[in-house]
Parts: C-alpha cells; structure tokens; sequence
C-alpha cells in the first residue's frame, strides 16, 4: 500500500505526430524519470503534488515542441475501488522499481563476499567495487526522487544501501589492511 495518500491525480493525455520518433521517446523517458504511470497508449498519472508541476511544464514543452497537444486533467477516482486501482498502478510501479534495485544491492553485496573470500586485496578490485556502490548510490536516488509517496519499499531500500556502504568500508578496510597503507583521507 503506498504509505502517503494522494485524492487527486494529474492525467496528461497526448496527441504528438509519430515521426520522428525521438519527440514522443523524450515524452516518455521524461514522464518515467518523473515517475509517472501509463494509463494507455497517450495516457499518463501523476500524483497532484506541487513537484509534479514542473514536470507537467517539461512535458508540455516536450509535446509543444514536437507540433502535438497536451490535455492536463485533475482526476480522482469515480468509486474508492477506481481511486485505488490509480494508487495501486502507482504503488506496482515503484514496487518493481525497487525489487529490481534491492535484487542488484543482493548482487552486489554478494560480489564483496566473493572477494573477501577469495581474499582478492588490489587497489583495481577496490575501485570496481567503489564505482559499482556510486552506480547503487545514482540508482537510489533516482529512484527515490519518482517515488513521491514514499512507497513501502522505500525503507527497505534505503537499508540495504547503507549495508552495501557499510560492507563497502569493511571491505577497502580489508584491501587498506593488506596493502599495508592506511585508506585516504576523503
């Protein structure tokens, strides 16, 4: 269930020319990054909230720019089970956003195992290992500005970042150890 209710959504509903492509591929890219849920074809939800207006003029802009039409709708639900099928779509998206986030953590932390483990000390593998937890820390926070309600994996997620982190240390401690040199100064 998402943990912040919202009673009112704003649907954009878009007509743009189909060639070139690029146009509507940039509409599309811009609403997923903001968060937005497809509702059809040219038919997208999201939660009426005053961030969400920016997004609605970039959108606009998008479609202007592309010689098409943007309809803006303030919606809510007609019956409490249409209201929550709108929250649920919200909800599912962001949900399969953070399952494949929190699967790529498990990769990871499995990874640092696998070197403690293998006890594979280098300065190289380090910083392999310091570029994929910056790729996790990009990721999350990418995620985290679109999940504007604050959905139930939101919590989960930010845990299993800060044990990626936390194992992170532990492991350029091990590498720092070995090597016999003390970890820079950040």
């Amino acid at each position: 269930m998402v943990a912040e209710t919202v009673d009112r959504w704003i649907v954009l509903l878009f007509r743009m020319p189909s060639e070139p492509a690029r146009h509507r591929i940039a509409l599309w890219r811009e609403l997923r990054k903001a968060g937005a849920v497809p509702l059809g074809q040219s038919a997208w939800a999201l939660p009426d909230l005053p961030v969400v207006r920016a997004v609605v003029d970039r959108a606009e802009g998008l479609v202007s720019g592309a010689g098409g039409e943007l309809l803006r709708l303030a919606a809510v639900g007609l019956t409490p089970a249409d209201a929550g099928r709108l929250a649920g779509l919200y909800e599912t998206a962001r949900a399969e956003e953070w399952q494949e986030f929190l699967a790529d953590s498990d990769r990871y932390l499995a990874e640092l195992d696998r070197e403690h483990a293998q006890q594979k000390y280098t300065l190289a593998e380090l910083e392999e290992e310091e570029q994929s937890l910056d790729r996790l820390r990009r990721w999350y926070r990418d995620l985290r500005n679109r999940d504007l309600l604050g959905t139930t994996l939101t919590t989960q997620a930010d845990d299993r970042l800060k044990e990626c982190a936390r194992r992170f240390d532990d492991y350029a401690a091990a590498v720092y150890s070995r090597l016999g040199s003390t970890p820079p100064i950040s």
